[in-house]
């Protein structure tokens, strides 16, 4: 049994005749009762009634025929994902990020990808960073955005963006006085932590107890959203990203620059030992087009 086989056997019985599938076919209708010949010696079973010069399908010929149509079904989702390949690569992305990102910079970076590749099919999950180092490695995802803390092993490795520190302080606070934030300035005031393994906060207290001061944390997280969140809920002040805080601006929040200068630093992380596809480096493109458009931000 072949391809050609099962081709012209459901021409025939979506026609109804030898002749009106030959015409489809564009072939000989002896060519094409030949075949049919082939195919039921091949299979062990008929697959026609021939009455009359007609041919209708016997039980095992339709049980048969719709075997045949899940596998063409099959071919047209193959041809579909080849037509993808074709102008996307792989015909899908799949995106994580950090969540300081995912407000802001990706979202940018993707209306500017489909506005240019509409037909694409996009993923887009915000976990923690080294959640999203693990799927990348995985190649559960074709490319992530990290904080540079993560295990590098494993990924391919690319600088992306850094940002500069600020220190997020509910409106009305008697910090807000103040045009700068030093060390200093944070003794007796209740401090809203990133996570220990975050590069910042490690900075953070290194500069901080260089003066001097210790922290009087009462809270950890992860996430510069929650940071701001638990800011504008008046619960302390944090040290933030910038491109986070200025959702919350204007909201219970207020931002001022925090020196010495401190940066959240991050990577684009992509599976190892894979050729990027065109729609990745489509991506890539993308976000450094939308971090230009934030680069006060940066630096």
């Amino acid at each position: 049994m072949n391809l050609r086989q099962i081709e012209v056997f459901r021409a025939v019985v979506t026609n109804g005749t030898t002749a009106r599938a030959a015409e489809v076919l564009r072939i000989s209708q002896p060519s094409v009762s030949k075949t049919i010949q082939d195919l039921e010696r091949a299979i062990g079973f008929p697959v026609f009634h021939r009455v009359k010069g007609r041919l209708r399908p016997t039980a095992e010929g339709q049980l048969f025929f719709r075997e045949v149509e899940h596998a063409f079904a099959g071919l047209a989702h193959l041809r579909g994902a080849a037509a993808r390949i074709r102008d996307f690569g792989s015909g899908e992305l799949r995106v994580a990020s950090l969540s300081a990102l995912s407000t802001n910079i990706i979202p940018s970076a993707l209306a500017a990808l489909t506005s240019k590749n509409p037909g694409i099919a996009i993923t887009f999950q915000t976990r923690m960073s080294s959640v999203v180092r693990d799927l990348v490695a995985s190649g559960q995802f074709d490319i992530g955005v990290v904080a540079d803390e993560i295990d590098k092993t494993g990924v391919e490795v690319r600088p992306f963006a850094h940002f500069r520190a600020w220190l997020a302080i509910p409106e009305g606070h008697p910090l807000e006085k103040l045009q700068v934030i030093r060390p200093t300035d944070l003794v007796d005031h209740p401090f809203i932590a990133l996570s220990p393994e975050d590069t910042t906060r490690q900075q953070a207290e290194t500069a901080i107890a260089a003066e001097g001061v210790e922290l009087s944390v009462i809270l950890e997280t992860p996430y510069s959203t929650t940071i701001c969140a638990m800011v504008a809920a008046r619960l302390g002040v944090g040290l933030v990203d910038p491109l986070t805080a200025e959702l919350f601006e204007g909201r219970g929040l207020v931002m001022r620059p925090f020196e010495p200068e401190l940066h959240f630093r991050t990577l684009l992380i992509l599976p190892p030992h894979r050729p990027v596809s065109r729609i990745v480096e489509e991506f890539i493109a993308e976000l450094g087009e939308a971090l230009n458009k934030y680069g006060q931000f940066s630096g």
